[in-house]
Parts: structure tokens; C-alpha cells; sequence
């Protein structure tokens, strides 16, 4: 066990102003910001920090273009809002990245419609550091995109939004700085129930999954904020709880580059049905999705399937011709539920998108029940949250979050800062390079730790220069607990092509001195490593319409 869980696991005898349950984006935005104000907050998660719904998203940093259509124009506007700041104050995770949005004749929405949301969508981001966008003809189009089909095309418009291309390291980069304003941290920390008394939310019953260990946590208020999983915290501890989360799935395909593939990301309607889809260059490869669909069972097994993967494929190949992509062509598949309020009925696509803090009274007092949230717009959504808190606490605060920097920010700028550590690492120029771009400023230190000793400056993933120092930083730093949060969430070589499985043994081995695994536990981690990649290679059977 880690120095940090063990002092979090200490800590749980105290009582706490506030209670997080869940620890994705949202539900670490809120420990941060109110730790920050001055609040003791407890934040846990069932799993590892972003390993649900944070972990499975477009890994866009945006202002949410087609909302315009659904006249969320507030939304809009706070995504934009929120994008800026990301880039600002987050520069070594979330980059510009510029978009095409091309115009065709059997579009769902006439080229001049499209070219009015442009507009619009640079107005509402008039605080921006991004260029504005541009429009061109259908012959600087062909040239500008070669591999676009040409059949009804009209022009286009390129824009900038931005991409966080490792979403789960932002997700631990919030809890860092939650942890460093004074929050406890707690993962693999389940919920089990919450405590009620006198009509009133003080607490909740809280299961150690590693240990198994029951602790009982008092907070003077909670903040149920688990995304897809938000019903199932209310079950068992309210009497027939009204339904919060009406989820729909989104499914990705991850593919190597293709003919005629662009070199920049392409936004556009899917010509079956009109709905937007995404070709999204990503770590070399392109990251193409995602669908928009009901969802009902657990979140946590969620999978793409064949229907899915078939109507990406098609609308694919029909705006770049020559791609011949084919299941074949799939590196992996990843699936993920977005936290939609509950409709009984209608198009998916009409479900809001915008962010609802549900107070739970008069039925229950003390607690807030958190439905929806986007990547972009954690922070503000966690302000949001916590001026309800505090106000309910009687407690006169203000949100500090907006000028502060993520942890592992360089002031300098990530080129400057990543061109400085590569000279200074000692280290062989991709793998510096490699580590500024993962962990930002604190690259320093994991370079530090790889070279104190023989023993952790043995390469243990020799295709991306993975040593064990590093290993043993993501445990000891960042609360990594399992051979999973390693891999995928923390060194991030479970993005490759081959899910980190060529690095696996070699991790593991590492983990197990670090965290004191004997055999069997050791080989129970990998199986449990390799159980977890099944949700990016199987598939769900067919859907039937």
C-alpha cells in the first residue's frame, strides 16, 4: 500500500465538510474547488480517478458546435469559456486543434446555416486565443482536403477547438491539485450506502475494495457526482428514488492512418441520418466516432457493436472514398456512457447537454445529486456546485479555481518547457520528450527518480523508453493502486496499438516489489489487466431494430 493511501484510509475517522462520491472530471473539479475555499472534502471513486465516463469520451476540448442547433447558446458559451481557460492554464495536456466542416448539397443543414453557426461561434468566443474560423469554395476545399469526396461538395469552413489527447491524465493531474489544496483522496473507495439520519444525508458507508474493509464516513454534506452510476448510489438508501440518469452510449473506433486521410479533424453529418461525427487525428493514429445511442445495463461492461462499428465505417468511407476501411482496419473500439438526464422517450440527440444540480429535498436534506457534465466544462460546473454547498453550509466562500494552473503546467509554454528538458533530463530525446508531454513540469521529478538508483533506470517498455522509475513515480505520486491505472491511466502505453500487453510482464514485476504483491497476486492483476481490454476488442451482438 502507498504512503498516500494509507494516510487517506487514516483520515476517515474525521469528520468532513463534504463528501464527493465519484471521481471523474466533475466529481474531482468539486474537491478541488472547494478544498481550494477552505472546505475538508473527502473525495472517492469505486475505481481509479477517470477511469469511468472521463476515460471514454471524444478527448475534445470544445465549445460544443452542434448545440448551436439545439439553441443551448449559454452552454456554448461556457464551453468556450472553459476551453480557453483548459488552454491557458492546462497547455501541456490541451493543445488547438483545427477542424474542417465540410458543406455538401444533402447535408441535414444548408451550407448558409452552417456558415451562420460559424459565425456565431466565434462571437461567443470572443475572448479567445484561437484564430477565427475561414470559409473556402468547393475547389480550395478539393485542394485543401484531397481525400474528400467530391460528390455534392459545396465548400467548407476550418475552425480551431482543442484536443486533450490523454483525458485520464487529466483526471489525475485534479486530483493532484485537489490533493494539494487539502482534499483526502480516496480511490478504490465504494459507497455502499449512505448514512441517513433525520432526514438528513450525514455521511456514507464506505467499502476499502482493496481490503474489502467497511469505514463509516461522517460529512456534514454529499455530493453524489458518479456520472452513469449516480442511480446506483441513491439505491438502497432512499425509498423508491425517482430515476437521475437516462444514459446514452458513444462508441469510438481507433484506426491507423488511411487513403486520402486528412491532416487535420474532420466535423461532419453522417449522410444516413444526419448526425455528427468526427475524424480525429491522435497519437499518430485517427480517433473516428462516436454514436449517440440508449443505454441501458452497467456502464462499467459497455461495448461497441456491430451495427455501431458498421454505420462508423460506411459514413467514413463515403466522405473519404478511397479508404477502404473494413473491421480489418480497427486497431481497437472504446465505449463510454454519457450521464444524460432521464428521458423516457425521444431522439437522443435532443437530450441536454447542459450540466443540473438536483437537490434532493424536501425528501432528503444534505445532499446534491449532479446529472450531465462534459470534459470542457468540469470547472465551471464544479463552481457551480460548490457555491450550492456552501451556501447550504452557511458558508460565505468564493471559487479560486479560475486562476490557478493545473499541476504539472510550465508557465514557459509546453515547447519551450519540453525543449529545456530535453537537454536537461539526461535522458534520450524521445523519452524526454515523451514524459514533458505526459506529465508536464513534473517530468522533473519522474527524471529524478529514474535516475537514483540502477534499479529504476532499467527500461521496462523498450518501444517507448518506459523505465521503472517511472513506474514506481505513478504509485508512490499518483495514487496508481492496480497494474491497470499503470498502464492505462497513468504511463499511458495502454493508448497503444497493442493496449500495453507487450509491457505487461514487465510492469507487473515492477508493481509487485513497489506494492509488495506476492505470485498470485501478481498474476491476478494481469489477468484482471487483461479481463479490462476486452472492452476495447469485443464486440456486443447486433442490435435488432
Amino acid at each position: 500500500m502507498s504512503s498516500s493511501r494509507h494516510r487517506s484510509l487514516q483520515r476517515l475517522q474525521h469528520e468532513f465538510d463534504l463528501l464527493v462520491i465519484g471521481g471523474g472530471v466533475n466529481g474531482l473539479g468539486i474537491a478541488w474547488d472547494a478544498a481550494e475555499r477552505g472546505l475538508s472534502v473527502l473525495v472517492i471513486d469505486k475505481g481509479d480517478w477517470g477511469s469511468g465516463t472521463s476515460s471514454w469520451s471524444s478527448r475534445m476540448i470544445h465549445g460544443g458546435l452542434k448545440y448551436l442547433d439545439k439553441l443551448e447558446v449559454g452552454l456554448v458559451r461556457e464551453s468556450l469559456r472553459d476551453r480557453e481557460w483548459l488552454l491557458r492554464r492546462a497547455p501541456h495536456l490541451v493543445a488547438p486543434l483545427r477542424f474542417a466542416l465540410p458543406f455538401y448539397r444533402n447535408n441535414a443543414h444548408h451550407r448558409f446555416a452552417l456558415r451562420a453557426g460559424m459565425v456565431l461561434y466565434d462571437a461567443l468566443s470572443f475572448d479567445k486565443s484561437l484564430p477565427v474560423h475561414r470559409t473556402y469554395g468547393r475547389r480550395k476545399t478539393a485542394a485543401l482536403l484531397p481525400g474528400l469526396s467530391r460528390d455534392g461538395l459545396q465548400g467548407s469552413a476550418f475552425y480551431y477547438d482543442a484536443q486533450v489527447e490523454y483525458a485520464e491524465r487529466l483526471s489525475v493531474e485534479i486530483m493532484l491539485a485537489a490533493r494539494a489544496a487539502g482534499a483526502t483522496t480516496l480511490n478504490y473507495a465504494e459507497s455502499t450506502r449512505l448514512r441517513v439520519e433525520h432526514g438528513r444525508v450525514v455521511g456514507a458507508s464506505v467499502r476499502d475494495v482493496i481490503t474489502g474493509t467497511v469505514h463509516e464516513v461522517a460529512a456534514r454534506f454529499t455530493v453524489n457526482v458518479a456520472g452513469p452510476w449516480a442511480d446506483s448510489v441513491l439505491s438502497g438508501s432512499l425509498p423508491a428514488p425517482e430515476r437521475l440518469i437516462g444514459g446514452t452510449k458513444g462508441t469510438h473506433l481507433v484506426v491507423e492512418p488511411f487513403p486520402g486521410s486528412p491532416d487535420c479533424a474532420m466535423y461532419y453529418e453522417a449522410l444516413s441520418d444526419g448526425r455528427p461525427l468526427m475524424v480525429i487525428p491522435w497519437l499518430g493514429r485517427y480517433l473516428i466516432g462516436s454514436t449517440d445511442e440508449r443505454f441501458e445495463g452497467d456502464p462499467g461492461t459497455v461495448g461497441a457493436d456491430e451495427g455501431e462499428i458498421d454505420y462508423i465505417l460506411a459514413e467514413t468511407n463515403r466522405l473519404f472514398p478511397a479508404a477502404n476501411l473494413s473491421e480489418d482496419s480497427i486497431l481497437y473500439t472504446y465505449t463510454g456512457v454519457r450521464p444524460l438526464p432521464f428521458a423516457a422517450s425521444g431522439d437522443p440527440g435532443d437530450i441536454t447537454r447542459k450540466h443540473i444540480l438536483h437537490d434532493h429535498r424536501p425528501r432528503l436534506d444534505g445532499l446534491l445529486s449532479i446529472v450531465g457534465g462534459k470534459l470542457t466544462t468540469f470547472r465551471t460546473l464544479a463552481e457551480h456546485a460548490v457555491d450550492e454547498v456552501s451556501g447550504r453550509l452557511s458558508r460565505k466562500t468564493t471559487s479560486r479555481t479560475r486562476g490557478l494552473d493545473l499541476p504539472g503546467s510550465p508557465p514557459e509554454g509546453p515547447a519551450e518547457f519540453g525543449r529545456a528538458f530535453e537537454r536537461e533530463s539526461g535522458l534520450p530525446a524521445a523519452e524526454a520528450r515523451r514524459l514533458a508531454r505526459v506529465y508536464g513540469t513534473r517530468a522533473r521529478r519522474v527524471a529524478a527518480l529514474i535516475a537514483s538508483s540502477e534499479a529504476l533506470s532499467q527500461t521496462v517498455a523498450p518501444s517507448i523508453g518506459l523505465r521503472a522509475g517511472e513506474v514506481v513515480f505513478t504509485i508512490r505520486e499518483e495514487e496508481a493502486v492496480t497494474l491497470a491505472d499503470v498502464l492505462a491511466r497513468r504511463t499511458m502505453i495502454g493508448l497503444e496499438p497493442d493496449l500495453g500487453q507487450a509491457a505487461m510482464d514487465a510492469v507487473a514485476t515492477v508493481c509487485a516489489t513497489e506494492l509488495g504483491w506476492d505470485e498470485a497476486e501478481t498474476v491476478r492483476q494481469k489477468a484482471a489487466y487483461l479481463a479490462y481490454l476486452r472492452r476495447f476488442r469485443e464486440l456486443e451482438p447486433r442490435s435488432v431494430v
